[in-house]
């Protein structure tokens, strides 16, 4: 179901929101607000009190050369396997590496996890992308076990 709700806007504000609207491509402005409205209740859900879940996306970039850090990074993954979904590497020349590991887990044990990767010494431009999302239990059905999470907003 949808609810429709009107807003008034100063006429620079809804200039400077057209403009925007614009330039990210969206075809109406109730998209875009739709969007902003997800991105900031999304924001409040993930505050630093929460205690509910998330799925994430931590990307880093480090220089493999660093002193066994590549191993550090390595080991912190496996210490917290219950939180790691999947990694990517790439390589982006020949001392430095891009790397993003999905996550899935509690708000607080994810971004635990997060600055703990971005605080090792060589990694840099760390970045943190949470999602909130309602946590499932596993469970069973076709071919194996697992867990389905659906965005809180």
């Amino acid at each position: 179901m949808t609810e429709r709700f009107t807003m008034s806007l100063e006429e620079d504000l809804a200039e400077r929101f057209d403009t925007y609207t614009e330039a990210k491509g969206y075809t109406t402005r109730s998209e875009a607000v739709r969007d902003l409205i997800r991105e900031r209740l999304a924001s409040e859900n993930l505050s630093d009190h929460h205690t509910g879940h998330c799925v994430a996306s931590l990307s880093y970039v480090y220089n493999h050369h660093e002193r066994s850090l590549a191993a550090r990074l390595m080991d912190t993954q496996h210490e917290h396997h219950d939180l790691t979904v999947a990694t990517q590497h790439i390589h982006l020349d020949h001392d430095n590496c891009f790397e993003t590991v999905m996550l899935r887990g509690s708000v607080r044990a994810v971004r635990a996890f997060a600055e703990s990767v971005i605080a090792e010494r060589g990694v840099r431009h760390g970045n943190l992308h949470m999602v909130p999302v309602e946590a499932a239990d596993r469970h069973t059905h076709g071919s194996g076990t697992h867990t389905h999470s659906k965005p809180l907003v």
